[in-house]
């Protein structure tokens, strides 16, 4: 099928697998957490259902690996759509659970499950961590990727640009471009039969919530 992995390590690492680590930090700091994928833990897999049935995917179409994916990447969060959990940057966690404190995925995926409301709060990691519990559950092989001196184009330029006035003074309304420190996304194994030769094998999802461009 177009998951296929040819490799018993491959299945192994990338779909059997229930534990790993998610590296953070700066590329001159490089820090790693460990993280409980529990993909085969009671109630997963009701959860995973619940999460396409929750976007009203059809049945006919949870066989292919690239609807599969590109759903799940956008019910893990919950913007536009009550997914799983809520993005928050602002450092006020008041309302729900410090990001840094989630060690794994089963006690959210259960308790997006059992309440049917987005969990409190998430960062790229922990959308990246649950990302691969709920692909490696349906059978996707998946792992996650983090990357360092992540540019944040916001604009639509492919550049990271920095705005001033004829004063050399910066126009701060229009610098909204940055560089993070690090972002973790997900890569998900398949065959591309809608693509031309050669795009099979590992594909970008990223179920961190987006921000428009330009609109």
């Amino acid at each position: 099928d177009h998951v296929y992995m040819e490799k018993t390590s491959d299945l192994n690492e990338y779909v059997l697998n229930e534990t790993g680590r998610i590296f953070y930090g700066t590329e001159d700091q490089i820090a790693e957490r460990s993280w409980n994928y529990g993909q085969f833990d009671a109630g997963v897999l009701e959860a995973c259902l619940y999460i396409l049935d929750r976007r009203g995917m059809p049945h006919s179409a949870r066989g292919d690996p690239i609807m599969v994916s590109r759903v799940v990447s956008a019910m893990v969060n919950s913007l536009d759509d009550n997914g799983v959990l809520v993005g928050n940057w602002t450092g006020d966690y008041t309302q729900g659970t410090n990001p840094s404190a989630w060690a794994g995925s089963v006690d959210i995926l259960r308790s997006y499950h059992g309440a049917g409301a987005p969990v409190r709060y998430g960062q790229c990691w922990v959308f990246a961590g649950v990302m691969t519990t709920v692909l490696r559950c349906l059978g996707l092989p998946t792992r996650t990727v983090t990357n360092y001196n992540s540019a944040h184009d916001t604009d639509v330029s492919l550049t990271t640009d920095i705005y001033f006035d004829e004063n050399m003074r910066p126009l701060e309304r229009l610098n909204t471009d940055s560089v993070w420190n690090f972002h973790v996304w997900n890569d998900c194994w398949m065959k591309r039969p809608d693509l031309p030769d050669g795009y099979d094998g590992w594909q970008v999802v990223d179920a961190t919530p987006q921000e428009t461009s330009s609109g």
